[in-house]
C-alpha cells in the first residue's frame, strides 16, 4: 500500500506535461506544381487568416495564398 500512490502520481504528471501542440505544417516555398489525386481532407490557412477546405495537403499548398495546412477538415 505504501507505493500505491505512484501510478496516480505518474498519471498526474503526464497530464500536466501534455500541452496541445500546433499540427499546422507550413507550406514549402517551392509550391507543388502537380498533385496526386489522393483524397486526404485538409484545412489550409490563408495569409489573411481565412480557413478553407482542400482535398489534400498538396492541393492546399498549391494555392499560393495558403501559408499552412492541417490534415483534417476545417472546424466550423
Amino acid at each position: 500500500m505504501r507505493y500505491a500512490w505512484i501510478p496516480v502520481y505518474a498519471v498526474v504528471l503526464t497530464a500536466c506535461a501534455a500541452q496541445p501542440e500546433s499540427t499546422a505544417t507550413p507550406c514549402p516555398e517551392a509550391r507543388p506544381q502537380v498533385c496526386t489525386l489522393e483524397y486526404n481532407p485538409s484545412c489550409g490557412q490563408r495569409g489573411d487568416g481565412e480557413l478553407r477546405n482542400y482535398s489534400s495537403p498538396c492541393n492546399a499548398c498549391a494555392d499560393d495564398q495558403v501559408v499552412a495546412v492541417t490534415v483534417g477538415e476545417c472546424a466550423e
